[in-house]
């Protein structure tokens, strides 16, 4: 099966307003992908669970699509797989930045792979995150500030060394990635909304280019990184500040391309408080016992503060990463 093919080294297709009217994949591309993948990544559960036990006013069961039990503990590891794929088939080592879960997708497919890895992370980063990435073999360089400040070092080291620059949500693959479990999820369940956490949008992106207007798709965002509303709203990416509780994985200060060109299929971008965040983690623990990183509750976060409430939709929940401290949400 062909690899995705792969965005060019160097700025051009990575700087997210550099990309005036992006092709996104066919569904086609996505079986191609899928295929690709299915020997190396998990296709992760759903369990449904009753609204009471969620603290949630009664409606029908919530769908949780636990792609926090992925390899790596997130959904990155689908699109980190097709890079690194495309990278040894090139002979090439790779060079990521990442708010955490990205880089430990990489480190985790680049050693399972063979490929040599160096990832760029900003000093926001979960400690749990940066001792995964250290035990995963990766070339860890720790850089002030938030994400796209980590982004810039990443793109100095390829352009020294000659490595394969990957970006963590703004290139086709991990938009295919992304879409791969959409697909998964139809294949699981028959849902009428699907709502997922939103930083760069390569997950919300990849979710709606696979559902295609077939089913509703919300994102939620964090009021301390509006990036996706903040787009929405200029009819354009354009760059916000970041803070809060989920920085370290939802801190894009713009929203991709890719992402922006999918917006057709979705239907709304609302904005949860860190409170509900860390509320929705609590929850979930208790009711589930899964221990989610904030980016991977916000998505709930929508259900719990009322931002999603018709009781008669059965919803879809994507908790998207697990890689957190156990001790900080129980």
């Amino acid at each position: 099966m062909r690899t995705p093919s792969h965005a060019s080294r160097g700025d051009a297709r990575l700087r997210a307003v550099d990309l005036p009217s992006p092709d996104l994949p066919d569904r086609r591309a996505v079986d191609g992908a899928a295929a690709t993948l299915d020997p190396l990544v998990r296709r992760t559960p759903v369990v449904a669970v009753d609204r009471a036990d969620l603290g949630l006013p009664p409606g029908r069961p919530l769908v949780l699509k636990l792609e926090l039990v992925q390899h790596a503990g997130s959904f990155k590891a689908r699109g980190a797989h097709l890079h690194v794929l495309a990278a040894r088939a090139a002979g090439e080592g790779v060079v990521a930045a990442s708010g955490g879960n990205f880089g430990v997708a990489v480190a985790y497919a680049a050693r399972r792979l063979g490929v040599p890895a160096a990832v760029f992370v900003p000093d926001t980063s979960a400690p749990a995150k940066l001792d995964t990435l250290r035990q995963l073999g990766a070339d860890v360089h720790v850089v002030a500030g938030v994400y796209d400040d980590a982004l810039a070092a990443s793109r100095a080291r390829a352009e020294q060394g000659g490595e394969r620059l990957l970006h963590a949500y703004d290139q086709p693959e991990m938009i295919l990635g992304a879409a791969t479990l959409a697909r998964e999820l139809e294949q699981q369940v028959d849902v009428d909304r699907v709502v997922v956490a939103v930083g760069g949008g390569g997950l919300l992106g990849g979710v709606a280019t696979w559902l295609r207007g077939t089913t509703a798709v919300t994102g939620v965002e964090t009021e301390g990184c509006p990036t996706l509303s903040a787009a929405r709203a200029a009819g354009r990416p354009v760059e916000v500040g970041v803070e809060g509780l989920a920085a370290d994985a939802l801190g894009a200060r713009w929203a991709g391309e890719l992402a922006f060109a999918a917006q057709a299929w979705v239907d709304d971008v609302v904005a949860v408080p860190d409170e509900a965040v860390a509320d929705a983690q609590r929850r979930l623990w208790s009711a589930v016992r899964l221990a989610t990183e904030p980016a991977g509750a916000a998505a709930l976060a929508a259900l719990t503060t009322g931002a999603v409430t018709d009781p008669d939709e059965r919803v879809a929940v994507v908790l998207c990463g697990a890689n957190v401290d156990p001790a900080t949400v129980v």
